[in-house]
């Protein structure tokens, strides 16, 4: 099985900075998503209505804004990208899944299909060259 130090070797000789502005993006994105939500608490209640009857509906409440704000700028800066974007992917799942329990929204589905995609790939490629691990790295 591939180890983190042969994926990082892997990212840091294959890197691209349209793949780094694409981390940056991604970040930035949860870091919006992190607002919105933190802001529009009842748009994110009526997003999680279809699962209120699984229980825990305020744990998903409290757990989606800081991952996102959290994570999103971690992921931004490079730092700890894999963790924060391991700590996504519930939410993502939960993205795609309200789809098929509630009411369809084809656009809605796309975007957390796509972002699904982009933060899975994250997670094997890591943060890259240029971000906050690898100069902390690099400086040790």
């Amino acid at each position: 099985m591939l180890s983190i130090k042969s994926l990082n070797k892997w990212a840091n000789a294959h890197t691209y900075y349209w793949l780094d502005l694409l981390r940056v993006a991604l970040g930035v994105f949860f870091f919006i998503k992190g607002i919105n939500f933190a802001s529009q608490t009842e748009t994110l209640l009526e997003l999680i209505k279809p699962l209120q009857n699984f229980g825990g509906t305020m744990l998903m409440v409290h757990y989606v804004t800081p991952a996102h704000l959290v994570g999103g700028l971690l992921i931004a800066f490079g730092l700890l990208t894999r963790w924060a974007l391991v700590a996504q992917l519930p939410i993502l799942l939960g993205a795609i899944i309200i789809n098929f329990v509630g009411v369809m929204s084809t656009g809605r589905l796309v975007e957390a299909l796509v972002i699904f995609l982009i933060t899975v790939f994250f997670i094997f490629y890591g943060s890259g060259k240029h971000s906050a691990d690898y100069m902390m790295k690099m400086k040790s």
